[in-house]
């Protein structure tokens, strides 16, 4: 592994780094409470020595409305079952709206079927306010729970804030997911109402889903409301209450379920995971004013569908000074230029967006500033997957040295990023910059060891707010001491692998289950993407180890073929930048790699299949974004086992 100290790509200078919200709250820290915040690791260091102390200045800072007082910060701090504030009571979107100016803008938004529109914080308040008319009328009471399978679209930001102000519990789905994966989310919290669409556009192609919505409405149930996207009618003055319905945004126990995310189910049964008012509320409250660092007049976009937690990670930003832009669609329609056409639209100032997109930037030869006004411009956020330091570089190059990039690493599980962005610590390219405030990330070595400058299990010892409150009809915690806490008990473990470098910064590998070990040398599988897709031919990649067998599964550029030459050239980039243990036994060209909705490469079921697992029990195509992609593999697989590969 190449362990020479990579180049700084951006570092702030004094002016940028007195502005940033970090440095004010550091400050108040040092003059308020006495706390070293000199250097973000001293900063750190005391975030997570003293994780009560951190927590409750947190909520102290920022002005946590409690309307009934905490006993304690922290119950206990035993995971799983620790408990924070116990006895506090308060509302997360009461935090939102809160010293709001109604003229102001609160949401920008555009769409395949919508140009780019604007939405007031007048008009975000009377639109809630409207549907807790039609909510109630359907008989939601706090603890119900709302499903919405409804787009990335400004009244669907309404109705979850209509639904968590009376203390029902909110859940969405996004209208590309298939039936299926939609029932077997929904129909584990048996919703009192069902929100809809009547469909979608996306990639210039109309999706009509209402046969879709009735086979979801008879198998979850509930009162079926419908929003006409596609036909512009919108809710309709049926369901919504009178432009001046007053606001309601009932205060709850802290540890009142806010709501129901889902992990990505391609093994069974999605795990339905609750967060709650509190926990989420100091968690967004920290990360998004103090590590995205949103000021007053800021613009954040996210790239995302409401059936990824980054839907609900750019929600959050609403709870700082800045606003949100929200886009619907295909974000290569008519080509990959639209998101970039939407940042000098939306004069977009945080530009959000996943590692894939980047690298199809790349392939793609696009030049986002060419032609465009991007000087609004001042951070690109990247999630997903691990970023190369090819795509670290890119973005230099393309958006010019004065652009905060930062990679992060987090989960539906903390609906967090806890490892990423910093806005006073230098870029270095390919790394995460640190780990965040109040989350003691460590990597592990099989026996539980803390370790330095080395890949490890990337866990978090010591419990964080937003973590889970349980799962779902998983009354005893079984699922959830399963899903966390089996190899290193008291530890959550995330199930990624994680270099921490004595700098303080961070290296993601890939998912720990789907490590490439070779002959006693282990190596993440972004290592070996990051190989072979520096190669122009190919443009998306899977590798799986199955019994000592290393395949490598490529998508090749249109026009060129799997030849010798070719195999030649990934095995030299292979054995030269990763190890010669791990140049693939074999190359396959395929059509595509399948993925999960969340753009997630699908590396375990495929080894699962590999293995010899009948197709329905390594993975529910339902969970795919291309669930057409696995057949290939099945295929594949059958032909293996026989022996004709």
């Amino acid at each position: 592994m190449d362990r020479r100290e990579p180049q700084v790509l951006w570092e702030p200078d004094e002016t940028f780094a007195q502005r940033t919200r970090l440095r004010a709250y550091g400050e108040w820290l040092s003059t308020f409470h006495g706390v070293d915040a000199m250097s973000y690791g001293a900063l750190w260091e005391w975030s997570t020595g003293d994780i009560e102390g951190f927590w409750s200045s947190i909520a102290e800072y920022f002005g946590v409305l409690f309307h009934d007082p905490p006993q304690a910060v922290l119950d206990s701090p035993q995971m799983p079952g620790a408990r924070w504030f116990a006895g506090a009571t308060l509302s997360y979107p009461e935090h939102i709206f809160r010293d709001r100016d109604d003229d102001a803008v609160a949401i920008r938004h555009a769409s395949e079927l919508r140009a780019l529109e604007t939405m007031t914080w007048a008009q975000l308040r009377t639109l809630t306010a409207r549907i807790q008319v039609g909510l109630r009328a359907c008989g939601v009471q706090r603890g119900d729970r709302v499903a919405a399978y409804m787009p990335n679209i400004p009244e669907t930001v309404a109705a979850f804030l209509a639904t968590t102000g009376l203390g029902a519990i909110w859940s969405s789905c996004s209208p590309d997911f298939g039936a299926r994966s939609v029932i077997d989310r929904f129909a584990q919290i048996e919703p009192e109402v069902l929100l809809v669409v009547d469909g979608y556009r996306y990639g210039g192609r109309d999706f009509d889903r209402r046969a879709v919505v009735d086979e979801i409405h008879d198998a979850v149930g509930g009162t079926l409301v419908r929003l006409g996207y596609l036909d512009g009618a919108g809710f309709g003055d049926a369901f919504l209450g009178p432009a001046d319905a007053p606001l309601a945004l009932e205060p709850v126990p802290f540890d009142h379920p806010l709501w129901v995310l889902y992990s990505s189910g391609t093994t069974g049964l999605p795990k339905a995971i609750v967060h709650g008012h509190g926990g989420i509320l100091l968690e967004q409250l920290k990360h998004q004013n103090l590590h995205l660092d949103m000021h007053a007049g800021d613009r954040a976009f996210w790239f995302t569908t409401t059936g990824w937690m980054m839907w609900n990670f750019l929600v959050g930003v609403l709870l700082t000074p800045g606003s949100i832009v929200l886009y619907d669609g295909s974000p290569a329609n008519p080509s990959l230029e639209r998101l970039w056409d939407l940042a000098a639209e939306a004069q977009i100032t945080c530009f959000g967006t996943s590692a894939a997109y980047i690298a199809s930037c790349m392939k793609a030869g696009i030049a986002p500033a060419n032609g465009r006004d991007l000087s609004a411009l001042r951070s690109v956020g990247s999630t997903g997957s691990p970023l190369s330091p090819e795509g670290f570089r890119w973005i230099y190059e393309e958006l010019g040295s004065d652009t905060w990039l930062f990679s992060t690493s987090g989960g539906t599980d903390v609906c967090t990023a806890f490892v990423g962005g910093v806005a006073l610590l230098p870029v270095y390219e390919g790394e995460l910059q640190a780990r965040s405030l109040g989350c003691d990330v460590q990597s592990f070595d099989e026996r539980g060891r803390p370790l330095i400058g080395e890949v490890g299990e990337l866990v978090i010892t010591q419990p964080m707010p937003s973590m889970p409150l349980f799962f779902w009809n998983d009354p005893d915690g079984t699922r959830l001491r399963e899903a966390y806490f089996e190899m290193y008990p008291g530890v959550w473990r995330h199930g990624d692998w994680i270099e921490i470098t004595a700098r303080g910064t961070a290296i993601i590998y890939g998912r720990s289950d789907s490590t490439i070990n070779r002959g006693g040398v282990r190596m993440g599988t972004s290592e070996i993407y990051r190989a072979v897709l520096a190669l122009d031919e190919i443009v998306d990649a899977l590798v799986v180890d199955v019994d000592g067998w290393m395949g490598l599964f490529v998508v090749l550029r249109d026009g060129v073929a799997l030849d010798d030459g070719l195999r030649g050239q990934i095995a030299r980039r292979v054995r030269e930048d990763c190890s010669p243990r791990h140049v693939p036994d074999d190359v396959h060209a395929v059509g595509a790699v399948p993925r999960t909705l969340s753009g997630k490469v699908l590396e375990v079921p495929v080894k699962r299949i590999l293995s010899g697992v009948a197709p329905e029990r390594a993975a529910s195509r339902d969970s795919l974004a291309n669930p057409a992609a696995l057949d290939w593999f099945v295929t594949f697989a059958r032909e293996r086992g026989a022996g004709r590969t």
